[in-house]
């Protein structure tokens, strides 16, 4: 019963911290702008494609000569149910682009890894939204394509992500 007591007494102080200065600042013009422009700055930034950093890398990765790999690549005309899921195939694929370029010490590592680094976050942020659809692939049967037509793909994908 204390601890409902507490609660009670904490709650009651936050409504007056709350009454005394935010309500106060709505009551003039300068806490009008204020709360206006705290409520559009994050739909602007809502709107900036989480994928940007990544597509920033995957062109500097694009005309690399020296990452020859066969990767499995979802075709970017897949269901837009299976969306997220074809996103994490291609960055399944970036780990043994990784690994490629650990044995031949290619130049683009580092592009690689952010890519990974990248995706990984977005993914972990969220988990798997998207019930897995009956149309849906899994990674592996994809066809194997060369570097240069994974990577293409990959752009289409996440520039149509970004619609």
């Amino acid at each position: 019963q204390k601890t409902h007591l507490k609660s009670v007494c904490l709650q009651y102080q936050l409504y007056r911290l709350l009454n005394s200065h935010c309500f106060c600042l709505l009551k003039n013009g300068m806490g009008l702008i204020i709360f206006f422009l705290c409520a559009y700055v994050p739909k602007t930034e809502a709107g900036h494609c989480k994928w940007a950093e990544v597509l920033k890398d995957l062109e500097r990765i694009k005309t690399s000569k020296d990452i020859d790999v066969s990767l499995y690549t979802a075709n970017v005309d897949e269901d837009v149910k299976c969306q997220e899921l074809v996103m994490r195939c291609f960055f399944l694929e970036t780990e043994v682009i990784i690994q490629e370029c650990r044995i031949k010490n290619c130049s683009k590592t580092q592009d690689v890894w952010n890519i990974w680094k990248n995706g990984n976050e977005s993914f972990e942020k969220n988990t798997l939204t998207s019930s897995k659809s009956e149309k849906c692939k899994e990674c592996e049967e994809y066809e194997e394509k060369n570097f240069t037509e994974f990577v293409q793909n990959f752009v289409k994908v996440i520039q149509r992500d970004c619609k």
